[in-house]
C-alpha cells in the first residue's frame, strides 16, 4: 500500500529541510517493490516499538516496518491557482497525494528572509488554504458548467443532486470551510472522489519553530492536527549515529524526534490501521485503512490470499507479549480465530490460513 503526503509550504519556511531530513530516514525500497522512489520522494519508516519486541520473541532475522512516503512539493506562492510560480504543476502534484502536510514559519533567522518580509504562520497558512481552495472551486464550476449542458439535454435527479453538491462545496470553500471531514449522502461519494478535490484531503500543520518552543503533544491548528517540530535541529538529528542521536533525544527531554511525531501523525491522519505478522524469517508490520476486514488485510500481504482466504488466527499485540509466545498464547486460549467479516484493529498480530 503505497500512500503519499505531499508537503506544502511557501518558500522559506524550512519545507525543504524538513524534507531532507526524513529523507535520512528511508528506507530500502527492495522491502516495497510496488513503489516508484523519484528524486523529490522519499520512503519513511513509520516508528513502532512492537517490532522489536515481536522480532526478538519471536528470533526473526529481519524487521520491515510500515512505510510511508513523503513528497517534497515545490514552494507555494499566492497566484498558484492562476498560474503564478510553478502554477498548475505545484498544484497536480499536490492532487496526486493523500494527504498534506502544511509547513508554515515560526522562527526566527535574519540569514533566512521570509518571502512576506515578516513571520506570521496565520498568514502562511491563509495563502495555502487560499490557493488550494480557488484551484478546487475552478475544477467545481468547470464541473457544475458541464452538468447543467447535459441537464438541459437529459435531465436527471443524479445530475441535479450532482449539481446541487458542486453548489454546496462551492458555498463552503467560499466561507472558507475545511472539507477535510465533509460528509455527503453514500450514492454522493463516487462522484465526489472523481473530482479530487485537494481541499478534501486529510490534512496536519507543521509548525516549524525555535529550539526552544518545540512541544511534543500534538495540537491543532486552524481546527486541524499540528506538530511542532524545529526543522534545524531535526536535520542534525537525522546525521548523527543512532547512539548519539538517542543521546541528544534525551538530554533535550524529548521521548521522540519531532520527524517520528510527523510520520506518526502523518499515519493517523490517513486514518490508517497496523497489523503485525511475526516468525523466523521476519517480523513486519503492514498497513489498512481503517474499517478493511480480514481478507482485505491478508490482500495486503499478497492479492491471490483474498480470494483463498479461510480464516485469520488473530490476536492483540499486548495479549501476545503477556503470553510469551505464539504456542502459549493458543496452550492459554488466548489466540481467536476470525472470519472474514472480522474488522482488523491496530495492533493485531496475525497468521492467516489460505486454502
Amino acid at each position: 500500500m503505497s500512500l503519499q503526503i505531499g508537503i506544502v509550504g511557501l518558500p522559506n519556511v524550512g519545507k525543504s529541510t524538513l524534507f531532507k531530513a526524513l529523507t535520512r530516514k528511508q528506507v530500502p525500497a527492495e522491502n516495497y517493490p510496488f513503489c516508484t522512489i523519484d528524486p523529490n520522494v522519499g520512503v519513511v519508516a513509520v516508528p513502532d516499538r512492537r517490532l522489536e519486541v515481536l522480532s526478538k520473541m519471536s528470533h526473526s532475522k529481519k524487521i520491515i516496518p510500515a512505510a510511508i512516503e513523503f513528497v517534497d512539493i515545490a514552494g507555494l506562492v499566492a497566484g498558484a491557482a492562476q498560474g503564478e510560480g510553478l502554477g498548475n504543476k505545484f498544484l497536480s502534484h499536490i492532487r496526486e497525494c493523500d494527504a498534506i502536510a502544511h509547513v508554515v514559519r515560526e522562527f526566527t533567522d535574519s540569514n533566512v528572509i521570509h518571502v512576506a518580509g515578516k513571520i506570521e504562520p496565520q498568514s502562511d497558512a491563509r495563502i495555502i488554504s487560499t490557493e488550494l481552495a480557488l484551484a478546487d472551486m475552478t475544477i467545481l464550476e468547470k464541473t457544475k458548467e458541464r452538468l447543467l449542458k447535459q441537464s438541459k439535454s437529459s435531465s436527471s435527479k443524479e445530475l441535479d443532486t450532482q449539481i446541487s453538491l458542486c453548489d454546496e462545496l462551492i458555498k463552503k470553500l467560499n466561507e472558507g470551510t475545511y472539507l477535510g471531514e465533509f460528509e455527503t449522502d453514500e450514492t454522493l461519494r463516487p462522484f465526489l472522489k472523481s473530482l479530487n478535490l485537494i481541499s478534501t484531503k486529510p490534512s496536519l500543520f507543521v509548525r516549524n519553530v525555535d529550539e526552544n518552543s518545540v512541544r511534543e503533544e500534538v495540537e491543532t491548528f486552524n481546527g486541524v492536527p499540528a506538530i511542532t517540530v524545529c526543522a534545524k535541529l531535526e536535520a542534525e538529528l537525522s546525521e548523527l549515529p543512532e547512539e548519539d542521536a538517542q543521546e541528544m533525544l534525551q538530554e533535550l527531554e524529548w521521548k521522540s524526534s519531532g520527524l517520528d511525531r510527523v510520520i506518526s501523525a502523518a499515519y493517523k491522519t490517513l486514518r490508517l490501521r497496523t497489523f503485525l505478522t511475526t516468525g523466523e524469517m521476519e517480523t513486519r508490520a503492514w498497513t489498512v485503512r481503517a474499517g478493511a476486514k480480514a481478507p482485505e488485510a491478508a490482500g495486503v500481504i499478497h492479492t491471490d490470499f483474498i480470494k483463498g482466504f479461510v480464516r485469520a488466527e488473530v490476536i492483540s499485540y499486548e495479549d501476545l507479549v503477556s503470553a510469551g509466545s505464539w504456542t502459549l498464547a493458543r496452550e492459554k486460549g488466548v489466540l481467536r480465530t476470525e472470519g472474514k467479516e472480522y474488522e482488523m484493529q491496530d495492533g493485531d498480530v496475525v497468521h492467516f490460513l489460505i486454502a
